[in-house]
């Protein structure tokens, strides 16, 4: 049994729908379907969980949105009709109408984007529709309830062998509805593929897998055919728009496999994600490297104290000023008596002052500086621990190009290697460096 998810630029039409009917039927075990709500036909358009915001947005200030409903609607009648649906289309959206009211809340609203898209794709392929409100349980602080989640669609896949399950929803304890972030739809597919100790998880999308750079900045990246959890979530955290953050957590816990498909090129290999592998394919064996991403304007505070490793609790109590301030702290390189803190510049807005007086006051430094317009760049490879000379050629591939390295850290597990350049240097620091490693 596997447990695909189509996006919604996978859903967004009727056209759509028929290619998302050939891709399911196309393989028998590909019982268990998750949907999104239609997103973008063309760069123009709307998604219309988008739309169903706005809506919300208008009944607060009391403001008509039949132009944006009429919108909506006709969405969804052109996938009836394109499909050749019987199912009584009109019955469902006047339902969801007659409940957007005042007293309605935003969850209750947009989650019926997904709602309705998987009603009708229940019928176009002739599963059965499960409301992820039957099954999907949040505790009262919008954290899953998963022991809950899961019996429960076990119990509803005795019954129901093929289903079709509205993503991004699903029912706090006292039955009302509750959305995840955007995005969440990745999430629901991963616990339905937990829950039911799925082969695999396939989450379809408009794209042949992950590529290996951002390609606004490097010209078709090539992309990874396997990734590991590890790298993926270094990546992720780096800044590259891979899958929603929750999404890992249940298929990795399971070792459930994931794929990343192409809904508009099934024969692509995509990419798979796994927990490790045994082997190395013929990709792994010429290069080192996975992925390179990176994040602008950073901040790098640097402090200094002679003999500072005789003072056993000079980081700590600056760190604790940090959390005074709620403070993310992403890295801190050191030396024999200084070390830095490197801290996004748009946090540092309005304390930076109050934080350097502060830490002057507590712990006495020698000095403090502080240096804006940095940008982090991390290369990314699970197979660099065991590759001699990859930090070399890093270092002196940027040094040809005449970038300067502000800073430079390595994680204890040695997937990942973060390079701080000046941010005018950000977009040509990635380029040199997929260049230099693919």
């Amino acid at each position: 049994m596997k447990i695909v998810k189509f996006g919604g630029s996978s859903l967004a039409c009727g056209e759509t729908f028929q290619r998302v009917k050939e891709i399911v039927t196309a393989d028998p075990t590909r019982t268990i379907v998750v949907v999104s709500a239609p997103g973008k036909r063309h760069s123009s358009d709307n998604k219309v969980t988008d739309l169903l915001y706005v809506c919300h947005a208008h009944l607060r200030y009391k403001v008509s949105f039949d132009d944006i409903w009429d919108d909506i609607a006709s969405r969804y009648r052109e996938i009836a009709a394109t499909c050749g649906l019987s199912n009584n289309i009109e019955k469902y959206l006047d339902e969801v109408r007659a409940g957007m009211t005042r007293s309605a809340s935003v969850d209750d609203i947009v989650s019926r984007g997904e709602y309705l898209n998987a009603i009708l794709m229940a019928e176009y392929l002739g599963y059965e529709f499960v409301d992820a409100a039957r099954w999907l349980h949040f505790d009262y602080d919008g954290s899953v309830d998963y022991e809950k989640t899961y019996e429960s669609l076990r119990e509803l896949h005795a019954t129901y062998p093929r289903m079709v399950l509205p993503g991004f929803y699903g029912t706090l304890p006292d039955g009302r509805l509750h959305v995840f972030s955007r995005g969440g739809s990745d999430v629901t597919g991963a616990l339905a593929a937990a829950a039911l100790s799925a082969e695999s998880y396939e989450n379809w999308t408009d794209v042949s897998g992950i590529m290996m750079a951002d390609p606004k900045i490097v010209e078709n990246p090539k992309i990874i055919s396997r990734i590991t959890f590890s790298e993926m979530r270094e990546l992720s955290y780096m800044g590259a728009e891979v899958l929603h953050q929750e999404t890992v957590f249940p298929v990795r816990q399971a070792n459930i496999p994931l794929y990343i498909k192409n809904t508009k090129a099934p024969d692509d290999p995509g990419t798979l994600i796994m927990e490790t592998f045994e082997d190395e394919n013929d990709e792994e064996r010429t290069r080192f490297i996975t992925g390179i991403t990176g994040k602008k304007h950073y901040s790098i505070i640097t402090i200094s104290k002679t003999s500072m490793t005789d003072d056993i609790s000079f980081v700590r109590r600056v760190l604790e000023i940090t959390e005074k301030y709620n403070l993310t702290v992403e890295h801190i390189p050191s030396s024999v008596d200084s070390f830095s803190l490197v801290i996004a510049t748009k946090a540092l807005s309005n304390c930076l002052h109050a934080l350097i007086a502060d830490i002057q006051a507590e712990c006495n430094p020698d000095s403090i500086r502080v240096c804006d317009g940095i940008s982090l760049v991390a290369v990314v490879g699970r197979r660099m621990a065991g590759a001699p000379g990859v930090s070399g050629k890093i270092f002196a591939t940027l040094g040809e190009r005449g970038i300067n390295i502000r800073m430079v850290e390595q994680g204890s597990d040695e997937i990942n290697i973060i390079v701080g350049v000046q941010d005018a240097d950000f977009t040509t620091t990635i380029q040199t460096l997929y260049n230099s490693f693919t």
